[in-house]
């Protein structure tokens, strides 16, 4: 008779998914408290934001997830990313907006709780009124392009 582990492989070879050793596949566990954190400067991102990663590695191609501090009146200009982007709000107001241009107006206010996920290449901007943080998860390679290329805090410094 076949043991547990040798039928569960058997079962997931035959629906075509590829079995791994239980080694290859363990992540390291962890419990990260907010006063644990290390923040830092965000070179892709206009003064004044700081990011905290929590885990991954946002330029390989493996899942990512970090925390990003805005200040208050920060304003993001019209971007977009390689990849979906999944932004939950954790505190503040983080007013998000579809185009071409940061327009103020054509934004929705996203709150406490509230999830933003947007598809590659989705054109996009946002602004705060109070500090705010959001976490960001994905997969990467990650990257941010510029609708105007005069936005971009690369070019500037």
């Amino acid at each position: 008779m076949n043991s547990p582990v040798v039928t569960f492989r058997i079962l997931m070879l035959a629906l075509g998914v590829v079995a791994v050793a239980p080694a290859a596949v363990a992540q390291e566990h962890r419990m990260i408290m907010p006063a644990d954190l290390t923040w830092a400067d965000v070179p892709s991102l206009p003064q004044g934001a700081k990011v905290a990663v929590l885990e991954g590695n946002m330029s390989e191609a493996q899942p990512f997830t970090v925390r990003l501090r805005f200040p208050a009146n920060y304003k993001l200009p019209a971007h977009w990313h390689p990849a979906v982007e999944r932004v939950t709000v954790l505190s503040g107001t983080f007013n998000m907006g579809m185009g071409d241009k940061l327009d103020e107006a054509k934004t929705m206010p996203l709150t406490v709780g509230a999830v933003a996920i947007m598809q590659p290449q989705t054109r996009h901007f946002a602004w705060t009124k109070e500090e705010t943080v959001v976490q960001l998860h994905g997969t990467g390679p990650w990257g941010i392009t510029y609708v105007n290329e005069a936005d971009d805090p690369r070019k500037k410094r």
